[in-house]
């Protein structure tokens, strides 16, 4: 009788074989979910776009660290909604700042949390750019990419001194990693990794994000500092030049789109490599499964599972809590 030369399903046959052969495991220590805090008081106001996720006030932000930790999620990631915007982003590194302030909270409530900061001006900036920008007679403003160093500069060094645990650069501008790691060398906090946005792309997956931050661009786009989709290989100068210059891990945005490029980063550097489950990525299941489209806990679990199988050692999720609370489930797979 003709049969398979080799019988792949016997390693399938049962829940507890299929777990013990699992090539690729996820884990909540693998998480850093984010969370934007506002001016204002009283405030636990949820994102249209974004079911689940809210703006807090510090005054109120104590509920949400208690939930993240009970939850065993080991990290954060902080966004502010200033109540003042000007052409520099002055409160972006402003000792009162409402990123700082929120940074000393939450190592006085939550001292073990891992608070990871944010660090670039778009939320500040009344026009929305990441940097500063520089008018020209004949044709459309555009971004002085060395001016912005020294205000990014002064803003990651504001953080570390509130408090953040991990500086994490957004901005895409050429050398910030190595202005940035010399700006806190210099004001002694060489021990305070940069988890830099080394391959941050031009995407139309951020649109619920810019909602959530109030950082739509109010003229242009970003496109002159953001990556072109269409491009990998010069995903790869990005991480390197960031690499040369002192990051301690990388970061691929958004997730999705880009598993090719978490690998190529997992394949050519050694450094920790995270990615950016970002929030029409989030908002996408979220609608679907609203209209009963989907299986919410199972998409959002093989989501997360291919983020580790395409090499993505942390995962930036405002899935994060949900992935908690699933993993803590009996399985069933």
């Amino acid at each position: 009788m003709s049969f398979p030369v080799r019988r792949h399903r016997r390693l399938r046959s049962s829940a507890t074989l299929r777990n013990m052969v699992r090539e690729t495991s996820l884990s909540v220590n693998d998480l850093i979910y984010p969370i934007f805090v506002a001016e204002g008081s009283n405030i636990r106001e949820e994102i249209p776009s974004m079911p689940g996720i809210y703006h807090w006030s510090l005054d109120r932000l104590e509920e949400e660290l208690r939930e993240v930790t009970k939850l065993g999620i080991p990290a954060i990631l902080l966004f502010g909604v200033p109540a003042e915007k000007d052409e520099c982003g002055t409160s972006a590194h402003m000792e009162s700042g409402i990123v700082q302030r929120a940074i000393r909270l939450i190592k006085e409530k939550a001292p073990h949390l891992l608070v990871v900061a944010d660090t670039c001006l778009c939320q500040f900036t009344d026009h929305g750019h990441c940097g500063v920008v520089e008018q020209h007679e004949h044709k459309e403003a555009t971004v002085d990419n060395d001016a912005s160093l020294e205000l990014l500069v002064k803003t990651a060094v504001s953080q570390a001194q509130a408090g953040a645990d991990i500086i994490a650069p957004s901005n895409m501008m050429d050398g910030f990693v190595q202005a940035i790691r010399s700006g806190l060398d210099e004001a002694g906090f060489e021990s305070v990794p940069i988890l830099s946005y080394a391959v941050k792309y031009a995407s139309a997956f951020y649109g619920p994000f810019r909602d959530a931050a109030h950082s739509s661009p109010q003229f242009g786009d970003r496109r002159t500092y953001q990556m072109d989709p269409g491009n990998a290989r010069e995903a790869l100068r990005e991480a390197e030049s960031d690499v040369v210059e002192g990051a301690d891990m990388l970061m691929v945005k958004p997730g999705l789109a880009y598993l090719d490029i978490v690998r190529m980063l997992k394949d050519q550097f050694d450094l920790p490599v995270a990615v950016y489950n970002v929030s029409a990525e989030y908002a996408m299941v979220k609608a679907a499964a609203a209209n009963g489209w989907i299986d919410e806990k199972a998409v959002i679990l093989e989501t997360m599972t291919a983020f580790k199988r395409a090499g993505a050692d942390l995962i930036l999720t405002y899935f994060a809590k949900d992935v908690a609370r699933f993993l803590r489930e009996p399985s069933n797979q």
